[in-house]
């Protein structure tokens, strides 16, 4: 008897020592796979950024921030008109859709919640977050640009509101729900009306959290090109009328960087480094937010 249970104890032991041994080459298989998945993005990554900056560099100057886009195949000139155009459809942009976004992901978190309309709109605010942003553009293009009979910066204002919007519904509405619903009760408790319950606490305690969803926002939407071809297209001389064209810096790197002229696709590069600075710099204060809060 005791030989038998000596011989089970045996074929179990040498039974799971192989099955330890299959999970080990498994996990190092696994393991191996997302190492060159890693490096194969990081390759690309690295790539891109490597060429962004050594054909960029030679193009930042003040001339860049304080020169019009030149004429084509003219030496000198910057990117003054495109940058300034850029940071006012941004600005407005902004200003329209960050509050629209907070005001329906507090609905979502607060009032709505499980209800049919609540439902509803995180179905279409998912649509919207992968809508291609030509899409969008081409829609505000037939319901403003069309009726008005010409381009203008308020249609690209209501493009790039229209991509930032949906961004800021969701990071809101997560942040408000990751606040406990007891210290929403005991307010309840002490007779404080919802209002200043959301203003006063939830609000007061997703600060950080929304705060980075609107940088994330306005990173995503600051290099949208599709959007703006179809709404403020752009132009050539310094305006900053939003009624008409207004030059903005990705349609500008788009037009230069198709061009036959190297003082043009110098000046893209130029661009597209100032833009990927910026982009980035909004990620890392982003980050940097969000990580004051967490601990």
């Amino acid at each position: 008897m005791s030989d038998t249970n000596q011989s089970s104890i045996e074929s179990f032991n040498a039974g799971r020592q192989r099955m330890q041994a299959w999970r080990r080459q498994k996990n190092r298989a696994a393991l191996l796979i997302s190492i060159l998945a890693m490096a194969f993005g990081l390759f690309w990554l690295i790539w891109i950024l490597f060429s962004t900056v050594t054909k960029g560099i030679d193009g930042m100057s003040l001339a860049l921030f304080t020169e019009m886009t030149p004429p084509p195949n003219t030496a000198g000139g910057g990117l003054a008109n495109a940058i300034a155009g850029s940071g006012l459809l941004i600005l407005w942009a902004t200003v329209i859709g960050t509050p629209l976004g907070i005001m329906a992901g507090i609905y979502l978190a607060e009032y709505g919640r499980k209800s049919l309309l609540a439902s509803l709109v995180r179905f279409i605010n998912d649509i919207l977050l992968s809508a291609p942003s030509i899409v969008v553009g081409l829609f505000v293009y037939t319901i403003v640009v069309v009726r008005m009979e010409h381009f203008s910066g308020w249609a690209g204002v209501i493009a790039l509101a229209l991509l930032q919007i949906p961004i800021v519904i969701r990071t809101t509405e997560n942040m408000l729900r990751l606040v406990p619903d007891s210290l929403r009760e005991a307010a309840y408790a002490l007779g404080t009306p919802k209002w200043k319950i959301i203003l006063s606490l939830t609000l007061k305690a997703s600060t950080s959290g929304i705060i980075t969803g609107v940088l994330l926002a306005i990173a995503r939407i600051a290099g949208e090109t599709a959007p703006l071809l179809f709404t403020a297209l752009s132009n050539q001389f310094w305006s900053l009328d939003l009624s008409h064209p207004i030059a903005s810096l990705p349609v500008t790197i788009f037009k230069f960087a198709m061009s036959p002229f190297s003082e043009w696709q110098h000046l893209a590069w130029a661009g597209v480094l100032l833009i990927t600075l910026c982009v980035l710099l909004l990620n890392i204060l982003a980050r940097v937010v969000f990580a004051k809060k967490k601990y």
